[in-house]
């Protein structure tokens, strides 16, 4: 069995995770991974687990939070799927 790094739970189905860095970390969960490995939006401070906007090499969750930022960088970012035209 394979012991999670976050929550130290020793599972039969853990999986590891290789990051472009070349580390390797074992997880028991989705959830276990997401606390170790997601990066938090720099306004509202959730986890970004979706495609999230980077903006001069900082990450938000959202358009809204990049625009909402206090560097003013993300004033024309726009989230438009799904949104009406009119």
């Amino acid at each position: 069995m394979a012991q999670c790094v976050t929550c130290g739970n020793d599972y039969w189905l853990a999986f590891e995770i290789k990051t472009i860095t070349g580390e390797t970390y074992t997880f028991d969960s989705f959830e276990c991974a997401i606390t170790r490995l997601a990066p938090r939006c720099e306004h509202c401070d959730n986890r970004i687990i979706g495609h999230g906007s980077e903006v001069a090499g900082r990450f938000f969750c959202c358009a809204h939070c990049a625009r909402e930022g206090d560097s003013g960088l993300g004033r024309e970012i726009r989230d438009t799927v799904g949104a009406h035209p009119g």
